[in-house]
């Protein structure tokens, strides 16, 4: 069931999304070569609790998950697609990070992510990060009332294909609103003018995922949380809070 959120409370989902864009600008800013992912939790806490807001990735237990999620943020480096655990592993020169954030604040959430290189970037990796922020952009172009789902879909896998990055099968954007998680799914490739027809009050997670190897397939962990690529190659991953209005698309999650 989608809910139609009132402008009123795409307002207080604004205001949620705010301090996720000031988390993961924080985040990004204390992200140099030596400082350890928990490190990178710990700044996304403080930001948290300084403006009085709580997170939904904290203790998260989805069906799949053998333990709750014990951070913040997600920190996935390199070949780490998303989901990565923040732990003891200090940054090293040239490393592709992808933080992945969520604020809950006066019963509404927000959720975006970013991908960085620390230190020095190899040309390949700012591609394919660059690559990640044009599919977002491509998908938040598409989310207007009258389209559907699959235009979302169609406009995000299609750049991403362009480009010869693989796309993680079976993992995409969805709804969110009061959970961080609500109806309706988003892939992150489709058919256009397929699915859920758009309409305004709805407000969507749009998050391309990029392999740059070009394959789809990913393995999990053994800590059953973090999607790694398959084939080893390096994984961005970028998204934004979208509400679909009336006079287009508006992010929640921008500074």
């Amino acid at each position: 069931m989608v809910e139609l959120k009132t402008a009123p409370e795409i307002e207080k989902m604004r205001a949620a999304g705010r301090i996720v864009a000031r988390t993961l600008a924080a985040v990004r800013k204390a992200a140099h070569v030596g400082v350890t992912l928990a490190e990178l939790d710990g700044v996304a806490r403080g930001v948290l609790h300084g403006a009085g807001a709580t997170s939904p990735f904290l203790g998260y237990r989805p069906r799949f998950a053998p333990v709750p999620f014990p951070a913040v943020v997600c920190a996935s480096v390199n070949d780490a697609i998303v989901h990565g655990i923040p732990d003891g592993y200090r940054l090293r020169d040239g490393d592709l990070v992808s933080i992945d954030c969520g604020a809950k604040l006066a019963g509404w959430v927000g959720d975006a992510a970013v991908s960085f290189t620390v230190g020095r970037a190899r040309p390949e990796d700012q591609r394919l990060i660059e690559t990640s922020e044009a599919a977002l952009a491509a998908g938040i172009s598409a989310a207007v009332p009258g389209n559907r789902i699959g235009d979302i879909a169609h406009a995000v896998g299609t750049v991403c294909r362009a480009a010869g990055y693989g796309v993680p099968d079976g993992f995409g954007g969805h709804g969110i609103g009061r959970r961080m998680h609500e109806d309706p799914g988003v892939p992150n490739e489709g058919l256009p003018g397929r699915g859920m027809k758009l309409r305004p009050g709805m407000v969507l997670a749009i998050e391309p995922m990029l392999i740059a190897g070009g394959t789809d397939d990913y393995r999990c962990d053994g800590d059953g949380w973090t999607l790694r690529t398959v084939d080893g190659t390096r994984a961005a991953h970028s998204e934004h809070t979208v509400a679909i209005t009336g006079r287009g698309p508006r992010i929640l999650t921008a500074l």
